[in-house]
């Protein structure tokens, strides 16, 4: 009989290597295959700038950097939903249909909310 033992997981530094290339993959996955991604980066980076330059106090700017942050999260696990269900079969289901909902409506409750903060602390 065959020995079939599972690798014991990496620890330490290896594991941490380890989980910043699968982090490196997921981002280069999501460049890739998401449009609305690649379209969120751009903005968020031109809206970085805005917030480096831009005369608020640090915890203000603090909170401009953290919401176009929070639209990256919110965009990367709404792509990793997608996969999912993708990964499931091409078939309709309402299930699957609404999981895609859900994170898309995510998406927007995470741009409503970085408005709300730029408009209150710029305005």
């Amino acid at each position: 009989m065959e020995n079939t033992q599972v690798p014991a997981p990496a620890a330490g530094i290896t594991r941490i290597i380890k989980a910043g290339g699968y982090s490196l993959k997921g981002l280069a996955f999501a460049w890739r295959a998401e449009a609305a991604f690649r379209q969120e980066v751009v903005l968020c980076t031109g809206l970085l700038m805005c917030a480096m330059l831009v005369s608020v106090s640090a915890v203000e700017r603090a909170l401009l950097i953290l919401t176009l942050g929070l639209v990256l999260v919110v965009e990367l696990v709404n792509t990793a939903v997608e996969a999912c269900i993708d990964r499931i079969g091409p078939d309709y289901h309402a299930l699957s249909g609404a999981a895609k909902d859900v994170g898309s409506a995510a998406v927007l409750v995470a741009f409503v909310v970085g408005a709300l903060v730029w408009a209150t602390i710029l305005l």
